[in-house]
């Protein structure tokens, strides 16, 4: 006769500070005040919204939360001293005096103290709007009142970048996620949405990149012509728009991990839409598009640099740019490497509040 035994995956286990828990926990305050953490931004930009998540923090989660933001010079961020990830510290006084000069306490509050609920499945998520949506801001920080455990805390917004620091004859990404460049459409993303292709790094995976469906409008027997290029009429294509307007003096374009499914050829458009003619713009042919690659050939696996008078055409300043892909597949990343100009509208260069 056979014993049988339930197996469980659920364990916990203890340290010598506590019960070890994936999130930020701090010890039961026994001195006056309250706790909190100043945390960077991975991209400056304009605060949405939060999730604070106190999954598993159910006896230990904090009552009551509050968000601060600033934007910290950098003379200002170099003052903040390096504290150690290690369980079971705290911050030294004389971390505390530095810090305490900055006075953090006095940043704009974006979320005023709110209650959170217990880490239970049904109640961690505890989502709140920022009450300024319009600013550019650099750190946060987060205040337990007065202590407890917070197991995530996900930051919701739009990049913004301050092109006031970026003169006209530097070259920089034009379409970079932070840089300001921001994915406004597209015809196909089954596998993989084309927002991924202006991430920062290069992709992790197929599924960190841009590939469509297969096209039921592929010729049952494909041709090519004289260029090499597959005969097709149906295409794919993916909209941005510019973190600032500019001119196009190289691309990139990654096939990283993309080994039995990149297109065949992509080419890169580009035009200058007006404030609000963006979605009626990016599906039109020919004008105003202007072409700035034409029809290239990719190979699997491979990043491609396309750059020099012969290869990149004349196009004037631009503020969307297309990703045409044809017949269909996979791209993992794109770069749009040119110089900032003003819009058509606007005197000198200056930040774009539009993004």
């Amino acid at each position: 006769m056979k014993t049988v035994f339930k197996l469980t995956s659920s364990y916990s286990f203890f340290l010598d500070y506590g019960k070890w828990m994936d999130g930020w926990e701090s010890r039961r305050k026994r001195v006056a005040g309250h706790d909190w953490c100043i945390i960077k931004l991975g991209i400056p930009g304009c605060l949405h919204g939060f999730d604070v998540d106190t999954s598993y923090f159910i006896g230990n989660y904090p009552p009551r939360i509050s968000i601060q933001a600033a934007v910290l010079p950098i003379e200002q961020e170099e003052k903040l001293p390096l504290r150690r990830s290690h369980i079971g510290n705290q911050a030294y006084l004389d971390e505390m005096v530095t810090v305490n000069a900055l006075h953090t306490e006095l940043w704009e509050e974006v979320v005023p103290m709110s209650e959170l609920k217990p880490g239970t499945p049904e109640t961690c998520h505890n989502f709140f709007s920022s009450q300024n949506r319009n600013d550019r801001f650099t750190h946060i920080r987060l205040n337990l009142y007065p202590d407890g455990g917070v197991a995530r805390l996900r930051v919701y917004g739009l990049p913004k970048f301050d092109w006031t620091t970026v003169p006209t004859s530097e070259r920089v990404d034009l379409v970079a996620l932070s840089n300001g460049g921001e994915c406004i459409g597209f015809s196909d993303a089954h596998f993989g949405n084309p927002k991924n292709l202006i991430s920062p790094g290069r992709g992790t995976g197929m599924y960190d990149g841009w590939e469509t469906a297969r096209r039921l409008d592929r010729p049952c027997i494909l041709e090519e012509d004289i260029n090499g290029h597959l005969v097709v009429t149906g295409k794919e294509w993916a909209c941005f728009r510019l973190g600032h307007c500019g001119i196009v003096t190289a691309v990139e374009v990654d096939t990283h991990h993309f080994k039995c499914n990149f297109p065949d050829y992509c080419l890169l458009e580009g035009c200058f839409a007006p404030i609000g003619e963006e979605e009626k713009l990016m599906k039109m042919e020919g004008e105003p598009w202007k072409t700035i690659l034409s029809n290239q050939k990719l190979l699997p696996n491979k990043p491609h640099y396309f750059s020099g008078a012969s290869i990149i055409q004349p196009h004037g300043t631009v503020n969307l740019i297309r990703l045409v892909m044809a017949p269909d597949g996979g791209i993992s990343r794109l770069r749009v490497w040119g110089h900032i100009r003003p819009s058509k509208n606007e005197g000198p260069v200056r930040a774009n509040h539009s993004i």
